[in-house]
Formats: C-alpha cells, structure tokens, sequence
C-alpha cells in the first residue's frame, strides 16, 4: 500500500488514462490485428507481392505506434508500483522521493499518449501541405502571411519534420502573397489540420511613416498529402493546365524558361500550383500531387461537415478568424475557438504553438 496521497492521485489517474486511451483505440482489436499482421509478415511468400507485403508491414508499423506506447507506460507504472512497496518497507525516504518525481514524468508522459491517441486515425498519420494566402491589405497582409509561415517552419524545425516550399508568390514590396509549405513528418497533418482558418495580426505597422496601428489578416489551409492506396478519381477534360515563368530566388534560370506549372480542377475550382523544380515535368507531378490532396480534403469536409477544415476559400477578413495575434499596444494570442492565450507573442511567432494545437486537437 503507499502511503502518501498525492503518489495514490497520480497512479489512479494513470490508470485512468491508460483505460481511456485502450477504449478509445480500441486496444484488444488492435492486438488481435497486429497479431495476424505478425503471422503474415512471417510468411516466406510474403514478398511474391512487393506491395501487399509494403502495405502488411505498414500496418504493422502503424498497429505497433498504438500498441507499444500503451505497453510501456504500464510496465513503468507496474514497476514503480513494485519499488514503492519495496522503498516503503525499508522506509528509503531517498528512493520514495525519487520514485514520485518519476510517477510525475510518468504522469506527464501518460497525458501527452493521450492527447496522441486523438490522432491515431490514418489520415492523421500522414504528411500535409500548409498553404497560406494573404488577405486584402498588400503589403501588411503579405508580410503577414510571410510571418506565419516561419512560424509554421519553425515549429516543424522543432518537431525535426522536413519542410519544402512548393510553391510561392512573392510581394512586390515584402512578404508574400502565398506560400504552400509541403511538412514531412509523423502526424504532421494530425497536428496541424485544425489550424485551417483565418488569422489576424494587430501591430504597428513597420511600412507605415506614421507608425499606425494595423490589422491584417491571411488564411491558412492544411491538406493531408495522399499515398496512391488512396484512389481520387481525376479526369483529364476537367484540368487546365498552364505552364509559367517561375518567380523569386533560382538564378537565370528561373527567368529563362517556363517550368512552373498551374493546375485547374474545372469543376471544383480548386487550383494548384508549383515552380519550386527546374523540370516543367517534376512541377507538374507536384501539382497534381496537392490536387489530389484538395479533392480528398475536399471529400472528408463534406462527408465529415467539419466548419473548421473547409476547403473552400472564406473571406479573409473580421467575421472568420481562428486566432488572433496582438502585438500592440499589449502581447496577446489567443485562440478564439479553445479560449488559449499566451501572452508571450514573440514566441508563438517564433514555432511555439504546441499549446494551441494541443487544445484545439483535444477539442475533437
């Protein structure tokens, strides 16, 4: 039996949370399934069938990140358990105080597996494009829209994900007037899908002589990138696709030939775009690559009828923001949607948002 009272709270609420987290992934099916993944994997003819076998053990992969968290966290807590008593019974005060430090990190690690359950579905596993689109108001919008995205860098640099810009369209004077950011990375779209929506910047205004306050908006889209298992049904007579001189950084190059390629989906509107390769041929695939992750964001929304993860353009403006940065004349971000704030701005702008994901994840 232990004895002090706050190391009882944290091993039953342990053993809360491990009991929600095994129903809430359905734990028993999970190993029943991994179980016949593990069999089929053994199977010597396994490989007659290179992409039976690449999906058998990606399932296996997958069933394994569920299961073996979960697992962990309860050997931990048995083993705990078992050296209380022990400490308990030789009265180690060294060793029961060490024991609950533990059972605090143990505590803390069981809370975030928690949260990670929330994204344990297939599409929250995989990677994403963030594409960001500048509202009215040139130049202040666009360097807006230029902030979020190193936000948004930021924050994957930390997480160690591999972030490329596919495709951008540069302010004549600062800032962009879009970006598309392709993140690569464990649940990188699980993190960051509730984040679609408009955000609003009120500052000082850098560019202004008079240095007035202004406020500015720019829209955010987060799209899963979709494998091939996945099939999106896409008819040649409904694109348009033009090819264009690419702009920004690349040299001559970039002002020598036509390699960026525009996409049209004729029927939904929905356009993409990319000019970050040299080939005409590889910017196309790239195109087409975040088309058919539009189409299948497109397909959730309207089977899930999720406001949030529209996929249709919103106006960028008052009536539908998400969040709402202030940096004058005090430092405020605030989520409008979880009630988060953190009055530390330049940090959030500077990748530390994992506050605001977390909540707006545990909102689901």
């Amino acid at each position: 039996m232990i004895n002090n009272i706050q190391d009882t709270k944290n091993i039953n609420a342990i053993r809360n949370a491990i009991a929600l987290i095994k129903n809430f992934v359905d734990y028993n099916t999970a190993l029943i399934k991994l179980n016949e993944c593990n069999k089929k994997a053994s199977d010597n003819n396994l490989w007659d069938d290179v992409d039976y076998a690449a999906s058998i053990l990606k399932e296996k992969d997958r069933l394994e990140t569920i299961i073996n968290p979960i697992n962990g966290i309860e050997t931990k807590l048995n083993d705990i358990i078992e050296l209380f008593e022990l400490a308990e019974s030789e009265n180690d005060t060294d060793l029961l105080q060490t024991l609950s430090d533990n059972l605090n990190t143990l505590k803390e690690e069981t809370n975030t597996l928690q949260l990670e359950t929330l994204l344990s579905s297939k599409n929250d596993l995989l990677n994403c494009f963030l594409e960001i689109n500048a509202g009215a108001g040139g130049t202040e919008a666009q360097d807006w829209a230029e902030m979020l995205a190193r936000m948004y860098s930021r924050w994957a640099d930390s997480r160690k994900y591999k972030i490329e810009i596919t495709d951008q369209n540069i302010g004549e004077e600062a800032g962009v007037k879009s970006i598309v950011l392709h993140i690569v990375g464990n649940k990188a779209y699980g993190w960051l899908k509730k984040e679609s929506g408009i955000h609003r910047l009120v500052r000082i205004s850098p560019f202004d002589s008079n240095a007035r306050r202004h406020t500015s908006f720019a829209s955010v889209l987060v799209t899963p990138e979709i494998d091939n298992t996945i099939e999106i049904e896409i008819n040649d007579v409904d694109l348009r696709i033009d090819v264009y001189r690419a702009s920004g950084a690349g040299g001559q190059h970039v002002n020598k030939t036509e390699s960026a390629v525009r996409i049209t989906h004729i029927p939904t509107g929905i356009v993409t775009s990319s000019q970050i390769d040299r080939s005409q041929h590889r910017n196309k695939e790239i195109a087409m690559q975040m088309l058919r992750a539009k189409l299948y964001a497109k397909k959730l929304q309207e089977q899930q009828v999720e406001a949030n993860a529209s996929i249709n353009k919103t106006d960028i403006s008052w009536g539908n923001q998400i969040r709402s940065y202030v940096l004058q004349p005090y430092q405020m971000v605030k989520d409008l949607r979880t009630g988060v704030e953190n009055t530390n701005a330049v940090a959030v702008l500077d990748g530390d948002i994992n506050k605001f994901l977390e909540a707006a994840i545990a909102k689901i």
